[in-house]
């Protein structure tokens, strides 16, 4: 026994193996709520299955065929796509230039990046309440306010050609703070060498700004890119506590249509499984170029 945990702790005493016991609890956690869940939704994919598993059987392609078939579907994906790729953008602009506005380490700016930085932690269902009420048009003030300036329909959740741009606009006031953070970082990072170098040659701020502060933050800003889309494309929250989809399914997105379709009427698990397959699919589509772009392109 001794000989055995000598060997033990030689093989383990290395810093390449120990860091695997550090990770261990993590890789169980993904295992079992991650790993499993997702090998489940592909197979039931496959199976006519419903909440009660009243008349379970194998369905083939037949959900995966059904979801290319469904109106619905194709508009909450419209949905999905177009609430992601703008609050992508927004959140990196405004993350972005709020960034290097506060990048310097004084107690005002310092002050200023905490202040920003308390809607991320407010939880999103809470966000969106606050927001239902600030913008509900017999109760919200922001109506009121609309109404005294001469715009009496101001109407923001429940106007079609609104809602889904007040829901945009509410995520990326909430999540901006997040990426400005990582920014922050990734600014402080560069080396000031660079800045001194190029004012003495006389570029201007802009130029700076262009030439040397967004390649030096490359990698911060792919991360965030990457985050903020495939969050983005699982958009949920927001439209449960705020529109219901509505209004004219103007605001459904593809996670609440599975939500919808899998545990309301008609509680369908094998369509929604079907339809979480190729959210995934979709995904990765959009992720993975993306990530090839940021972090494993060549100079």
């Amino acid at each position: 026994m001794p000989a055995l945990l000598k060997k033990l702790d030689r093989y383990w005493n290395r810093p390449g193996r120990a860091a695997y016991i550090f990770i261990l609890p993590s890789l169980v956690l993904l295992f079992i709520f991650a790993f499993i869940p997702l090998c489940a939704s592909i197979v039931i994919g496959f199976m006519h299955m419903d909440i009660y598993f009243s008349d379970v059987h194998f369905d083939g392609f037949n959900n995966f065929v059904r979801a290319f078939q469904d109106e619905r579907f194709w508009n909450a994906l419209k949905n999905t796509l177009l609430f992601a790729i703008i609050e992508m953008v927004l959140q990196i602009v405004v993350g972005l230039l709020v960034a290097n506005a506060l990048v310097s380490s004084t107690f005002f700016n310092k002050f200023s990046r905490t202040i920003l930085f308390i809607p991320v932690v407010i939880s999103t269902a809470a966000t969106g309440v606050m927001f239902g009420l600030l913008l509900d048009e017999t109760i919200g003030y922001i109506p009121y306010l609309c109404g005294m300036l001469g715009f009496p329909d101001a109407t923001f959740f429940r106007n079609a050609s609104t809602a889904m741009g007040t829901i945009i606009a509410m995520t990326v006031w909430k999540n901006f703070g997040y990426t400005m953070s990582i920014l922050v970082v990734g600014i402080q990072g560069v080396s000031q060498s660079y800045y001194e170098a190029a004012r003495i040659d006389g570029a201007s701020k802009v130029q700076q700004f262009f030439y040397i502060t967004l390649p030096g933050i490359l990698p911060n800003l792919g991360f965030c890119i990457i985050t903020n889309l495939i969050g983005a494309l699982q958009v949920f929250d927001q439209v449960f506590v705020t529109t219901q989809g509505g209004p004219q399914y103007t605001t459904e997105t593809l996670v609440f249509y599975i939500y919808k379709t899998g545990f309301r009427d008609p509680f369908d698990l094998g369509y929604a499984s079907a339809m979480s397959v190729l959210l995934l699919i979709a995904i990765l589509i959009l992720a993975v170029p993306v990530y090839k772009k940021m972090f494993m392109s060549k100079d």
